[in-house]
């Protein structure tokens, strides 16, 4: 079972930045398409960016230039298990929302892990608030 857990989340004005990171435990060595989303009360969820096993990226147009995703192991201890992150940065009130964390496999290591797939394992979620 995937277990992820963020962290990072709090208050900033305009213009500021803030790093979202979530813990990401998986139950095999195997790929896992990872990536970030977000939900404003009375609408959908949202994809934010999404990260393929080659490390390839895909970005909501709303956060292109803005947000970046990146993942780390963690080489500490011996398991499988990651660091998933998303800097956020030119923050703006639009971007304020809770957001998710969100892992789908085993995947091959040559999956294009797009926003528009449907990911199996959330996190419990982080609030960002932006404020102008």
């Amino acid at each position: 079972q995937v277990r992820l857990v963020e962290s990072g989340g709090g208050s900033v004005q305009a213009g500021g930045s803030l790093n979202l990171s979530c813990v990401v435990s998986t139950p095999t060595s195997s790929p896992y398409c990872m990536g970030w989303f977000r939900q404003v009360p009375g609408k959908e969820r949202e994809g934010v960016a999404s990260l393929d096993p080659d490390f390839d990226t895909h970005y909501a147009d709303s956060v292109k230039g803005r947000f970046t995703i990146d993942k780390e192991n963690d080489k500490s201890i011996d398991i499988d298990r990651y660091f998933l992150f998303l800097q956020m940065n030119n923050l703006k009130p639009d971007d304020s929302a809770t957001y998710y964390c969100a892992a789908d496999g085993p995947v091959s290591w040559w999956t294009a892990c797009s926003l528009n797939r449907q990911y199996n394992d959330w996190g419990q979620g982080t609030q960002v608030t932006v404020s102008s």
